[in-house]
C-alpha cells in the first residue's frame, strides 16, 4: 500500500507499505478520507513529540479517518461486515482497564492512539479495534465522517459545560472545532452564542453556522471588532457577564479572557492545548466569589455515536467547515496549507481513495 510516513519534522515521504495485519479484534480498513489536524501540524513541523517510545517517528500520522472495512478478525464478526462504512475512533483504550469502566476511556493508561503513537490514517489501509470503530450512517460522506473525531472531542467538552436553556455561552476560537461547538451549543437551547477571535473569514463562518455574534479582538479595522467584550455581553445578557464560556483555542489571552467576561456560578471550559510551559492565572478571590466552576477537558469518552448522530441529522453541518480537499502524495501541501491559513483555509481534508 501506499503510505506517508513520517521521520522528523519536515521530513515525511510516500512510500510501499505492508498492508496491516488483523488479529482478531481488528478489522482492517480501506482508507477513504483524514482530517488534518492542528496536531498533525505540530508533529510534521516539530512543535510537539509523537506519543511513540523515543517521541519519535517513523510513523503514519493520521487520526481522523473513515474508510470502508474489507477484512474482519475472528472476534469483530458479530458486528461488522465486509462493506460496512466506518468512522475510527483513534484512542483504543483497554475496555477492561478501571477507568475505562468508569466511562473515562480516555483516561486509560494503557490506551493507544492511532497516527499519534501507532500507525494511523494517511496510508490506503489502516488497521483499527472494532471496539473503537463505529458505523456511519449511509447519509454522512466519508469527508464529513473524518470530522467525528473533532465534533466527539469539542462534544465531551460542551457536555462539560453544562449549558442550561438561554445562557449566554461565548466560544473562544472560531477554528473547525469552534465551529462544531457554536452549533452544538444552539442545538442545546443556549440562548446568545458568541463566538470570539482573530480572523474575520472564520468568525463570518460562524455567523453562517448559527452563532449569534462574532467579535473580532484584535483587528481594529474589522467590523467585528469590540473593544470591551465584557460590557458588550453585558448589554446582551441583562447586565450580567457570561454565564458560560469554553476556549477552543491555546492561546493563555483567550483563557484568560474567558475568565474575566464570565459571570455568577459561570462555567468555564478549558479545551485547547496550551504550550508545555504555559501557566494559567486564575483571580481566585473574584472566582470563588462568583462560585464559578473551571473544568478542564480531554478527549472524547462516550460521545462518539452522538457526534455521528449530529452530523447525521445536520445538527452540525461539517460541509461548511471543510475548506480544502488534497490527494494523499499532497499531504505536506495540504499541512503546510493549513498551518499558514493560506487561502483561508479552515479545515483541510486529505482524500486517500474514493
Amino acid at each position: 500500500m501506499k503510505a506517508q510516513v513520517f521521520y522528523e519534522p519536515e521530513k515525511m515521504a510516500l512510500e510501499d507499505r505492508s498492508v496491516p495485519q488483523v488479529s482478531g479484534n481488528d478489522l482492517l480498513v480501506k482508507v477513504r478520507s483524514v482530517g488534518i489536524c492542528g496536531s498533525d501540524v505540530a508533529y510534521y513541523f516539530g512543535m510537539s513529540s509523537l506519543e511513540t517510545e523515543d517521541g519519535k517517528g517513523p510513523l503514519i500520522l493520521g487520526h481522523e479517518f473513515t474508510g470502508e472495512v474489507v477484512e474482519i478478525g475472528s472476534n469483530a464478526a458479530s458486528k461488522f461486515q465486509v462493506g460496512d462504512r466506518v468512522v475510527v475512533n483513534p484512542v483504543q483504550s483497554n475496555p477492561d482497564s478501571f477507568w475505562s469502566k468508569q466511562g473515562l476511556s480516555n483516561l486509560c493508561p494503557e490506551k493507544r492512539i492511532l497516527g499519534v503513537g501507532n500507525d494511523g490514517g494517511f496510508a490506503e489501509y489502516a488497521a483499527s479495534d472494532y471496539r473503537w470503530t463505529v458505523k456511519l450512517p449511509d447519509n454522512v460522506t466519508y469527508d464529513q465522517g473524518a470530522l467525528t473525531e473533532p465534533l466527539a472531542c469539542g462534544l465531551y467538552a460542551v457536555n462539560n459545560l453544562n449549558v442550561e436553556h438561554g445562557q449566554t455561552a461565548v466560544v473562544f476560537g472560531p477554528g473547525p472545532i469552534g465551529l462544531m461547538m457554536i452549533q452544538v451549543l444552539k442545538s442545546r437551547g443556549a440562548g446568545n452564542v458568541l463566538l470570539v477571535g482573530t480572523r474575520d473569514y472564520r468568525l463570518d463562518r460562524g455567523k453562517e453556522l448559527g452563532a449569534d455574534l462574532v467579535v473580532n479582538v484584535k483587528d481594529t479595522n474589522s467590523p467585528h471588532y469590540v473593544e470591551d467584550l465584557g460590557e458588550k455581553i453585558k448589554s446582551l445578557n441583562n447586565g450580567e457577564l457570561a454565564d458560560r464560556a469554553i476556549t477552543a483555542t491555546s492561546s493563555l489571552d483567550a483563557i484568560h479572557t474567558a475568565l474575566e467576561v464570565t459571570g455568577r456560578h459561570a462555567t468555564v471550559v478549558i479545551f485547547g492545548l496550551p504550550g508545555d510551559k504555559d501557566v494559567m492565572q486564575v483571580p481566585i478571590l473574584d472566582t470563588i466569589l462568583m462560585d464559578k466552576t473551571i473544568r478542564f477537558s480531554w478527549l472524547a469518552p462516550n460521545t462518539w455515536e452522538e457526534a455521528v448522530q449530529l452530523i447525521s441529522s445536520g445538527a452540525v453541518n461539517m460541509d461548511k467547515i471543510i475548506s480544502h480537499r488534497f490527494q494523499l502524495e499532497d499531504l505536506v501541501e495540504g499541512v503546510t496549507k493549513v498551518r499558514n491559513r493560506e487561502d483561508n483555509c479552515t479545515k483541510g481534508v486529505v482524500k486517500v481513495s474514493e
